[in-house]
């Protein structure tokens, strides 16, 4: 029992490291905060605003004093992804309803992912997630060994997004954006942060599907 608690420990001490390590320090967001409490609130309010775009309007360009552990790569930011903020809908097309049918709904949403799941996407992102929408229905995305979406699969997750198909459905085709969904309770993480984050870009393709 000693051994098992030591290796979790372990477990949790190098994942938080690595983390650590691919992150910037509190300081960047306190010099942004500072920037944005000194400017005239006449003509700066209502912004949706980066840290590092306002130390950036600042006149910082020596960003990685601070990075935790300069020259190591930077995490992907799991709710901003390539472009923030995200624009009301990336799609006009595909009018989902509800359900558990095959033909529509969520099934049929899914079965349009189903090409996502090539070789190279696997490799890159070699991670079981779930989308668990309560009530029994789970749907599993095995990009690790099987290359499959299945609402049948035992697999265990390596994380697992909790949220309604209402909301699944908003975030998909851009209506949402992750961080609200997030920050609002709406959607739920269990597992490991840090295999999140690799979604961010599948979840951008799964847009271009719809």
């Amino acid at each position: 029992m000693a051994s098992n608690s030591h290796s979790n420990g372990s477990y949790r001490i190098d994942w938080w490291g690595s983390m650590m390590n691919s992150s910037r320090t509190p300081a960047i967001m306190a010099d942004a905060a500072y920037a944005m409490l000194i400017r005239d609130p006449t003509k700066f309010t209502g912004n949706f605003c980066i840290d590092e775009e306002i130390v950036t309007e600042e006149g910082v360009t020596d960003l990685e004093q601070y990075h935790n552990c300069p020259g190591t790569p930077l995490s992907p930011d799991f709710f901003l992804g390539d472009a923030y903020p995200v624009p009301e809908s990336y799609s006009s097309d595909g009018d989902f309803s509800l359900g558990k049918k095959a033909g529509s709904g969520i099934g049929a949403m899914m079965s349009k992912f189903r090409p996502l799941m090539t070789p190279e996407i696997m490799h890159k992102t070699a991670i079981v997630f779930a989308v668990d929408f309560g009530e029994g229905e789970k749907w599993t995305f095995d990009m690790k060994n099987k290359g499959t979406i299945s609402d049948n699969d035992d697999t265990e997750a390596d994380v697992t997004f909790q949220m309604t198909e209402e909301v699944f459905i908003k975030i998909i085709k851009g209506e949402l954006q992750s961080t609200g969904a997030f920050m609002s309770g709406q959607m739920k993480i269990q597992g490991n942060l840090m295999e999140a984050m690799k979604l961010e870009g599948l979840f951008k393709q799964m847009r271009t599907k719809l």
